[in-house]
This record gives C-alpha cells, sequence and structure tokens, in this order.
C-alpha cells in the first residue's frame, strides 16, 4: 500500500467516525424533542377529559374527535424516539422505549376500540336530535290546534274580535262590522294557520337535516381517523422490537 492510499484510508475513517459523531447527535436531540411531544400530549389528554361527563354522547363523540384530531402529536413523537434504535440511548431510555413500544400497542387497540364508540353514539345524538326537533314541532303544531279550535268556535264578531286580541301582543284588533267581514277574516286566519303549521315543519326538517349531515361528516371523519391511528400505533409497535428486547 503506498503513502497515497494510506492517507485516503485514514481520511474515510475520519469521515465515518465524524459521520457517527453526527449521527449520534442528531439522533439524541430527535429523541428529547420526541419526549417533549409525548409530554404535551398527556397535557392534551388530560385537558380533554376534563371534566369528565361519561354516558353523554355528545360528550363522548367530541372527545373521540379532539383524540383523533390529535393524534399527529404523539405518533411524531413515538417516530421520533425511536429513531436510531438503540444506538445513543442513555441507560435509562432502554426502559423507556420498552415501556413506549407496548404503550404504542396498547394505543392501537384503544383507538380501534373507539370506532364502534363512535358509531354507537352517532346513533344516540341523531335519534335525540330526531327527539328534540319533533318535540319542538308537536309543541307548535299543538298551538296552532288551539286556535283552529278556537277559530271553528267563532260565530260572533265579538267573538272574533276576542280571539285576534288573545292572538294579538298589543291586544290591538281590527273592527269587524259584518258578517262578510267575519268570514273574510276567518278565512285569513285559517290561511295563516296553514302556512305556519307548514313553515313549522319545514323548518324543522331542514335543520333535522343539517344536524344529521353534520353530524355524520364529523362521524365518518373521526371514525377513519381513528382507524388509521390505530394502524399506525400498530404499525409502530411492530416495528420495534428491538425495544422490547433485553439487553
Amino acid at each position: 500500500m503506498t503513502k497515497l492510499d494510506g492517507n485516503k484510508l485514514t481520511e474515510s475513517v475520519e469521515d465515518i467516525r465524524q459521520f457517527n459523531f453526527s449521527f449520534l447527535r442528531s439522533a439524541t436531540l430527535l429523541h428529547w424533542i420526541g419526549y417533549g411531544l409525548l409530554v404535551l400530549t398527556v397535557f392534551d389528554v388530560v385537558e380533554t377529559f376534563i371534566p369528565p361527563n361519561f354516558m353523554n354522547p355528545a360528550w363522548e363523540l367530541q372527545t373521540i374527535g379532539a383524540l383523533v384530531e390529535r393524534v399527529p402529536v404523539p405518533l411524531l413523537g413515538l417516530a421520533l424516539v425511536f429513531y436510531g434504535e438503540r444506538h445513543g440511548r442513555e441507560r435509562w431510555e432502554v426502559l423507556v422505549v420498552k415501556v413506549l413500544s407496548w404503550l404504542a400497542l396498547v394505543l392501537g387497540v384503544l383507538y380501534f376500540l373507539l370506532i364502534p364508540l363512535g358509531i354507537i353514539n352517532t346513533v344516540r345524538i341523531n335519534k335525540q336530535a330526531s327527539t328534540q326537533i319533533t318535540t319542538q314541532v308537536n309543541r307548535g303544531m299543538t298551538q296552532f290546534q288551539q286556535v283552529k279550535d278556537a277559530l271553528d268556535k267563532v260565530n260572533t264578531e265579538a267573538e272574533m274580535e276576542k280571539l285576534l286580541a288573545s292572538l294579538s301582543s298589543e291586544g290591538s284588533t281590527p273592527d269587524i262590522n259584518n258578517s262578510q267581514e267575519l268570514e273574510r277574516v276567518k278565512e285569513q286566519l285559517a290561511s295563516f294557520i296553514a302556512r305556519g303549521e307548514q313553515r313549522i315543519q319545514n323548518q324543522a326538517q331542514s335543520s333535522l337535516s343539517s344536524r344529521r349531515l353534520g353530524l355524520f361528516k364529523s362521524a365518518v371523519k373521526w371514525n377513519l381517523g381513528a382507524l388509521v391511528s390505530g394502524a399506525l400505533f400498530f404499525t409502530i409497535w411492530k416495528s420495534t422490537p428491538w425495544a422490547r428486547r433485553k439487553g
């Protein structure tokens, strides 16, 4: 081997050594960033569950949504912590990465379990919304029916004026001087009642459709997000057998 070849070999070895040092420094930095993201995730989870309101389908579905929408942070944190496998690890990290590897599996299972819970809560919320709107419609229809019943009993101008006064917020009523005006006012009031009933039904249908669409959009987004999140956590666990090995 010539002197020139020996110098090149020495330079190559030095380059490899410098690369290893640089890699270890970068890996250590990424590990600490990962730990920091996981700590921030704990803060987010605690904030999400306080105050708890279990058995409330709306709260449970919103909580599922919050967990799904914030999942990129713990996923990135775990990826950074596991970067470089065992290289550049402190002694205390051996146990930490082992625990985090198993935690990834637990989180994967939990996110998969969020899917049926999200579906159940979506059905419950939709049923509650339907019941609430139906109750409001029935209340409005009952009020209109009471006016219709009162209108059917009107036979004189004085009775009509009394009925109109009870419906007016100001208590003022137009003068009804003869039977023709009485019939005209009765027809107008009956037409107003019919339009009011139709308007209530249309508004209820529109409100229910709008709520249902928004609910289903969020539910599909969060359930699919939970599915993807669970798969990613499971992939992290499956890709880190080195963290669970002894030694």
